[in-house]
């Protein structure tokens, strides 16, 4: 008897430490961001895009390794906790190289921001000013 509530205890802790661990890493994302990547250099026509970071990841249950990636071999091997790059620290500015897409014209962000909204059949992907401030 002593011997199966020792092994349920250690269970519920565990499980409360796999919880808060989750809890704190969630917690380090912020709310809203600005997806203006330095590497545009003042070179972004349309403007920053807010992105509410809170709502696409607890409210519509985006997945992280949706927007996060580190591709090898073909495969996205980024897991939640791995260190988050801008853009512009592996997109190329001006022209794409193979499938990793250019930052220029918003290419490595805005095709996936707009395809994933095209097949949700929600939020802005039609009209330019829906996602981008004014410069």
């Amino acid at each position: 008897m002593v011997h199966k509530s020792m092994v349920l205890a250690v269970l519920v802790i565990f499980c409360g430490v796999v919880f808060t661990a989750g809890l704190l890493i969630a917690a380090e994302a912020p709310d809203e961001l600005t997806i203006s990547d330095p590497a545009f250099g003042g070179q972004n026509k349309k403007g920053p895009v807010k992105l509410s970071h809170k709502k696409h990841s607890t409210d519509y249950g985006v997945s992280c390794t949706e927007c996060h990636h580190n591709y090898q071999d073909g495969k996205n091997v980024w897991k939640e906790g791995d260190p988050v790059k801008t853009c512009g620290e592996c997109h190329p500015m001006d022209e794409s190289q193979g499938k990793l897409y250019k930052l220029k014209a918003g290419t490595a962000f805005h095709n996936n921001c707009r395809e994933c909204h095209k097949a949700q059949d929600k939020g802005p992907y039609k009209k330019c000013n829906e996602c981008h401030a004014e410069k």
